[in-house]
């Protein structure tokens, strides 16, 4: 299944924080959006997983439209991204956080569950055993029964993950998933990553951290100012004069 986006534009007020921007993302591989602060990166995937309408443009994922729907219903589809910011449930335990991830999985209704139907126990060990998965993926299985908000921050970007994987997502759309974290950890979670999308997950990824991004990336897609400004291989992107004024030149300045 593909994702297209066409000629996507969001103003707020006279600023516009994209404009005009199309590309595809196929599947399989892993393929990163980079530009400055400011570009339109976290604009991009807010659109595509409904939180902001567009002001002009379209969506579509697998030929279908998806522009305005619900993020929800997005999801639902198997669009499943995370947030900038540590989203965690801090007072649930860690396998807690994973099985709301997992909700849309559920089949028993509400009368039934408060009934205790015996399906309703069968369904939630399914779901427990599921989420130790996932959580074994990230290897975190051992924290399970510990509270998310004990966690160390790196520790919680990985549940964050492992919520997203739950939902058994077939485009995976991370935000800045090694933001704040140490060296060895970023490396730890570009090799998930990798992981992730050998698994038959495609990944769309938004990352400062030039490094990461440049070793893990199949192609990488670069916004300037809400513009796409470059589309192509690492390697091209990173010989690509005009990347280099907008941003990897800071990068090759402090190298």
């Amino acid at each position: 299944m593909s994702l297209e986006v066409r000629d996507v534009s969001v103003r707020f007020g006279g600023v516009a924080a994209l404009a005009g921007v199309s590309f595809d993302v196929e599947p399989g591989g892993i393929t990163s959006l980079i530009g400055p602060n400011g570009a339109g990166k976290t604009t991009a995937f807010n659109v595509i997983t409904g939180f902001q309408p567009p002001t002009s443009g379209r969506v579509c994922w697998a030929g279908t439209p998806i522009t305005g729907r619900r993020p929800c219903r997005i999801a639902a589809l198997g669009l499943v991204r995370t947030f900038q910011k540590t989203s965690v449930f801090s007072t649930l335990t860690v396998g807690e956080n994973v099985l709301t991830g997992l909700h849309l999985r559920g089949r028993t209704g509400l009368l039934a569950a408060l009934l205790g139907r015996r399906r309703v126990s069968e369904e939630e060990r399914t779901l427990r055993e599921e989420a130790r998965a996932v959580l074994a993926t990230v290897g975190l299985d051992a924290r399970r029964d510990d509270l998310a908000g004990d966690l160390s921050f790196g520790e919680q970007r990985l549940v964050e993950l492992a919520v997203a994987l739950a939902a058994r997502p077939k485009l995976l759309l991370l935000d800045e998933p090694a933001s704040g974290m140490a060296l060895s950890e970023k490396a730890a979670v570009a090799t998930l990553v990798r992981r992730i999308c050998d698994g038959g997950v495609t990944v769309l990824l938004v990352e400062h951290d030039m490094r990461l991004v440049m070793g893990i990336s199949d192609r990488v897609l670069v916004l300037n100012h809400g513009r796409l400004i470059a589309d192509g291989a690492p390697a091209a992107v990173q010989r690509d004069p005009e990347v280099i004024r907008a941003y990897l030149g800071a990068v090759h300045a402090a190298a």
